[in-house]
Formats: structure tokens, sequence, C-alpha cells
């Protein structure tokens, strides 16, 4: 078992063959778990203690503060902002948030080499955080070309290893299609089911997160999930994603689709740039009452969208807003 917030109460959180077992004593899990599915086949199944008191469950995702952070795989970086290096990311978000957890993205680092990953776990540790999801950019898990497929799989393992290096108990990893290319949950099943066999020899989920609405239709995501049936492969609910082209009404089934398959990470958001460039209101205490009817106990990454005030302003604002839903 990984503690990430010792001092906190724990959860435990297991899988079985339908459903996510939420809040069982251990003996209870482990009996469940001899059932004879392809997910209990497993030597083991992921599990984490998670934290219950509310601040303890936030998190802040780099996605926010894409333009403060120096690295040559960060195109949206400007130069008119705060320059910030990813080691500084932890200490900065407990001082300005008062949060101690943190959802980078791999696009954010400025290296790979193993002494700078020591170091950004030895600036993790100094600040008292925890990394909760390591962000993995876009590869073709659906194609039908097989030179591809491995291509987007040993990518995929690359980063799980990494991964394992910083302490983050999982990856979130996007998902691309060609131009005219639609979406094939056999192919997709096939290939991440491989990745997740990757991941759980060490231990780590591979989360999908409903973002590109071509690549990631939240309930495409959802038939990969329910078709590979692996305890390390699971969703990632973003409040909002599934907003944009669509009412509020199409992003609620979304989110509560997602949730059922959820582990330990949902991105909050309260609002989205539409497809005409406005802001779209989420409805986030509608959302958090869907994650606390599907009993999710995992972390809510603060990704604030919307530009007025500035991401700093807008995560403290995200952040007050969360910890008053979950009160």
């Amino acid at each position: 078992m990984v503690s990430l917030n010792g001092s906190a109460i724990p959860h435990q959180m297991n899988f079985t063959r339908r459903d996510l077992v939420r809040s069982l004593p251990v003996a209870v899990s482990a009996c469940l778990l001899t059932q004879g599915s392809k997910a209990d086949s497993s030597p083991s199944v992921p599990a984490v203690h998670f934290p219950i008191e509310a601040r303890a469950r936030l998190a802040v995702t780099s996605w926010a503060f894409r333009s403060y952070l120096e690295s040559p795989t960060n195109q949206a970086r400007k130069h008119n902002f705060r320059r910030m290096d990813m080691k500084e990311f932890p200490a900065f978000v407990a001082e300005q948030f008062g949060v101690r957890n943190i959802n980078p993205l791999g696009a954010h680092f400025a290296s790979t080499d193993d002494s700078y990953l020591a170091s950004f776990r030895q600036a993790v540790n100094k600040a008292g955080s925890h990394v909760v999801d390591l962000g993995l950019g876009g590869r073709y898990f659906y194609d039908p070309d097989p030179a591809a497929v491995k291509a987007a799989v040993d990518y995929g393992r690359k980063w799980i290893d990494i991964a394992v290096k910083i302490g983050s108990p999982s990856v979130r990893q996007h998902l691309e299609l060609h131009p005219g290319q639609k979406p094939q949950v056999a192919i997709a099943a096939e290939s991440l089911g491989r990745l997740a066999d990757h991941a759980a020899k060490h231990n780590i989920v591979v989360n999908l997160e409903n973002d590109n609405a071509r690549a990631e239709d939240p309930f495409v995501l959802v038939a990969v999930i329910e078709k590979v049936n692996s305890p390390y492969l699971r969703a990632l609910p973003d409040f909002g994603n599934s907003l944009i082209g669509h009412d509020r009404e199409y992003n609620e089934r979304a989110v509560k689709a997602m949730l059922g398959h959820a582990w330990n990470m949902c991105h909050v958001k309260d609002a989205v740039k539409t497809e005409k460039g406005g802001l779209e209101n989420v409805g986030l205490g509608r959302m958090f009452d869907l994650a606390k009817q599907s009993s999710f106990l995992g972390y809510y990454s603060m990704e604030y969208e919307a530009d007025a005030g500035g991401p700093i302003v807008g995560t403290q604002k995200l952040v007050h807003r969360s910890l008053q839903y979950l009160s």
C-alpha cells in the first residue's frame, strides 16, 4: 500500500469484475478478488490510502501554469510570464494555494535524465508535497498500423517508468486520431491493454481523460476501459471538457459515465472556453455532487481555464470553491 498523505485517515480502493469496490475491509476485498476475471488474475491490484480531509484531497495541475514553465517541450511557454522550472512547482503550489499535491505534465519537465528526475523528486519531498498523477501527451492507440501502435505503447511505457522514478501512482495517457480516422474500440483496447499490463508490473495506473472531442469521447473511453477490464486502466473525469460543443446535460452524462470507472483523479474547472471563444459555466456544485454520489475517494486536481485574473487568482478561487463543496 502507498500512503500519499500519511497523516490522514485512509480509505481503501480496489477493483472487481463489475465495479470499483469502495472502502471495503482488506479481508473482504481479498475474497472478492479471487472470483476469476481477467482483472482478478493480476498478481496485484492498485491500492492507495486516500486522505479524507478536504484540503489534502486537492491537487494543482501544471497545465494552468504552462505559460510559466521553462521546458524544451513546452510550446505554450510565454516569455513575458515569470520563468519557472518544474522543480520549483511543488513549493510554488504549497505557498500560493496551501495545496501539497501536484499533477505535473511530462511536457513541462526540463529534462527526463535520471539526475533531473531525482532532483525533482527531492524538491517534491522538500515542499512536503506529493505527485498524484503524471500527464502524458497524445499518441495513436487507435491506429490499425502495428508500427504506429507499437510506437504509442513504447511511449507510454517510457513515461510509466518515469512515473515510478518521481513517485506518481498513475499516468494520464492522451489519445489521438489522424484526420478522417474514427475511434476503433477493439484496436485501442488491445494497445492500451498492453500498456496497462506494463503499468501493472510497476503498480501504476493508466488514466484516460475525456479531453479531445473526437479521440477522447467519454463514452468511447468507457467502452475501451470496459473491454480491457483491467484494474490498471481507469477513467480520469474532467468536469468541463465534454461541455465544449455540447450542452450541460451531455456533460453531466459524460462525467457520470467516467466517474463509474475513476480511481484516483478528477480534473476540476468551473468554466470552459467555448468553440466561439466565450466562457461556459460548468456547474461546479453539480459536478461535486456527481462525484460524491459515485463514492469517488481520490484527488481533485485544479485545472483553471479562464483567462480573467490569471491562473494564480483563478486557481485560488477554484481551491476555495472546491473546499466549500467538499466540506
